[in-house]
């Protein structure tokens, strides 16, 4: 037992995660990773992902705050003879599975967190050095009769272990693979130095009963020859093995959601705020994801608010967008106004200070959980990162007429709410003459892009829905407000024809009607119902706006 080898770290922590309220059982990923390692008998039965005999490498790559580490942890657990973990298992879903005893806690494990540091780290020396002299270390006390020397690399001690001991073999569970890749003390002759090691380490060696290693950069940006190749690598939006264990599903939050109402006494987010804030990525095979820290986030401390996002460097995606202005501008104009552009996501995406290309940034911004990708299109996934751009955006001026345009969102929404079509008006032909591309001007798309703009203020006090049912038909845009007894608005888009018939479409098809109670009972909504008219007319190209109360508030 020691720092790496069969420690007790790994059970701790998972058994902090396993203790907490919001705890989601992912243990069933071990179905796949049983039969990856060693065999125990005839028992174990085949994998969905079985690899060739001898492939017994996974690499897990996901965004930041995907569950990764809890993964790592509750892996090295049930496999480590370091301590016993039944406590924990036994009330887990892998309990049910005929091999559950067979591994729980027979195998050999090596478990490093690779984001652990020594102290007043400026080196990549420093670095890799406590890693090998902790984990000799370990072998030397785990194995005194082995004779292992200080001076051995940890490779050859291994190899020692395994020729004396009757083939003794090892599973690698490695947490943050990619993690001195960010340090700013890291050169790139650092960056091989670390990949060779990881290669002498792990490949082509017979005591490795299996490698599971996890990170955020896919191995092939840092792996350019052979050295790592013996990975099977697994991505979020390339891949689909592997991608129900990271990330919440649908149905997984709708537990999570109950618990919360069973626990929680005063509940302040509902359901549809835990889609709208934090749902939106989705996988290569289709599935829907949740970023699961920040639904933890806001069933803990029953508050919606940026939980992922504050959790890393995440100025890093102004980097990203700064990197090449003029090249994402109109892209990142046209994601903030909830349309989706295509991008060739390469499986691997640049380092920071490789960005040269539009698809190299959105490529990287992918993989770091900032866009979701989906059918060769990016999009921003949710409210929480939505926030974030629109944050950005409204900051920089380097972004142009999108950093004008988005100053303006403010006045645009009080000038709605205030009646004064006048200003209205205004901003919307500012926003529509200096944004819109010629051969799309007149297009009412085109229109309903803009108005996204003019309005993004609105985003920190609105659930704004596109198209939705209301009433007897469509509504172009429905402001649904965070605070209840706020004004709800209704905004009704025509081209070619006026104002005055935009707002008769919103009261013939009862559009108000979302903000109006169940028969009997009193609406949610007690603030004033507010009808927007905006129409253009193409040949005059003239725009005009109405604003009708359909409903005072309610006392």
């Amino acid at each position: 037992m020691g720092v790496y080898l069969n420690s007790r770290s790994a059970y701790s922590l998972f058994r902090r995660d396993y203790a907490s309220t919001y705890f989601v059982d992912k243990t069933d990923i071990l179905a796949e990773l049983v039969p990856l390692v060693e065999p125990k008998g005839n028992e174990i039965k085949e994998s969905r992902f079985r690899q060739e005999k001898g492939q017994t490498y996974v690499a897990i790559t996901r965004p930041r705050r995907f569950g990764k580490t809890v993964m790592a942890n509750m892996i090295a657990s049930y496999f480590g003879k370091g301590i016993d973990s039944h406590d924990i298992f036994h009330n887990l879903k892998v309990s049910r599975y005929d091999w559950y005893e067979d591994h729980l806690n027979k195998h050999n494990v090596i478990h490093i967190m690779f984001n652990e540091m020594p102290k007043k780290c400026k080196s990549y020396d420093q670095y890799i050095n406590r890693i090998q002299e902790l984990f000799l270390d370990d072998l030397i006390m785990g194995y005194p009769n082995v004779r292992i020397r200080e001076k051995d690399a940890v490779w050859d001690a291994l190899t020692k272990i395994h020729e004396y001991c009757d083939g003794e073999k090892f599973i690698f569970v490695l947490d943050e693979w990619d993690y001195i890749y960010h340090q700013k003390f890291v050169t790139d002759n650092d960056k091989d130095d670390f990949t060779k090691f990881l290669s002498n380490l792990l490949k082509d060696k017979a005591y490795v009963e299996m490698a599971y290693m996890t990170g955020i950069l896919p191995i092939a940006k840092y792996s350019s020859g052979s050295e790592l190749n013996m990975f099977f690598e697994f991505s979020m939006a390339t891949t689909t093995a592997y991608s129900e264990y990271f990330g919440f599903t649908d149905k997984e939050v709708d537990a999570l959601y109950k618990r919360y109402l069973e626990t929680e006494t005063e509940p302040a987010v509902t359901r549809q705020d835990l889609e709208l804030w934090y749902d939106g990525y989705q996988t290569a095979g289709g599935l829907k994801l949740y970023n699961p820290r920040s639904v933890v986030g806001a069933l803990t401390y029953n508050q919606l608010r940026s939980y992922w996002t504050s959790s890393g460097p995440y100025d890093e995606i102004f980097y990203y967008i700064g990197a090449n202005t003029d090249a994402v501008k109109d892209d990142i104009a046209a994601m903030v106004a909830d349309n989706p552009v295509p991008a060739r996501v390469q499986e691997y995406a640049a380092t920071s200070m490789e960005l040269k290309t539009k698809d190299q940034i959105f490529s990287a911004m992918v993989v770091y959980g900032f866009l979701n990708y989906k059918d060769g299109y990016v999009s921003i996934p949710n409210k929480e990162l939505m926030d974030k751009f629109a944050e950005i955006v409204q900051r920089e001026p380097s972004m142009g007429n999108v950093y004008k345009l988005t100053k303006e969102s403010g006045r645009m929404l009080a000038a709605t709410k205030a009646g004064d079509t006048k200003t209205m008006t205004e901003l919307i032909e500012y926003a529509h003459n200096t944004h819109s591309p010629l051969q799309t001007y007149s297009n009412e798309a085109e229109l309903a892009s803009i108005i996204r703009w003019v309005y993004l203020k609105a985003l920190d006090f609105y659930r704004i829905e596109r198209e939705d049912k209301a009433g007897i038909g469509y509504v172009d845009f429905i402001f649904y407000p965070f605070i209840k007894n706020d004004d709800c608005i209704i905004i009704e888009l025509k081209v070619n024809h006026t104002a005055d018939e935009a707002i008769q479409q919103i009261k013939d098809r009862q559009y108000a009607l979302r903000f109006e109670g169940k028969f009997g009972e009193h609406s949610e909504y007690t603030g004033r119902i507010l009808a927007v008219g905006i129409a253009y007319d193409k040949e005059g190209k003239q725009h005009q706006c109405k604003v009708e109360i359909l409903r005072d508030k309610i006392n």
